[in-house]
């Protein structure tokens, strides 16, 4: 039995089969479904849990290279909130690009997680390295 870490078997699963230069999404609540990518779905109520807990999470055993997200974020969401993610990827690349070229990286990761997420365009595409 695990003791620590991430407990949750699916999201551990879909991590182990993530290779070099794969891609992951943390996605929010109302983040569409492809129905070619797993799909672990934690989303419990709004804002439980956060993309970025998960990404706190998943960064302790996860070699990030880049991550992308949409430049829509910037102008949807306070100056705090846009520090908490800059600080939240503290030492990684962070491409922001337009919303509808984020989407068409989508069907090319390996799976998504999807949370309970309210921010604006709070989602995003990691890359491993």
């Amino acid at each position: 039995m695990l003791k620590s870490g991430i407990l949750n078997p699916h999201i551990n699963s879909l991590l182990c089969r993530v290779r070099h230069t794969n891609t992951l999404v943390i996605a929010d609540r109302g983040f569409p479904f492809w129905p070619q990518i797993e799909t672990v779905d934690i989303s419990l109520h709004d804002d439980i849990p956060r993309v970025l807990e998960v990404l706190r999470a998943i960064r302790a055993n996860y070699n990030i290279a880049r991550a992308f997200m949409a430049v829509e974020f910037h102008a949807a969401n306070t100056a705090e909130t846009r520090r908490a993610f800059e600080l939240a990827f503290e030492g990684v690349p962070l491409v922001f690009e337009p919303h509808i070229e984020f989407k068409k990286r989508v069907p090319q990761a390996i799976g998504l997680i999807r949370t309970g997420e309210t921010i604006q365009y709070a989602n995003m595409i990691l890359e491993s390295g």
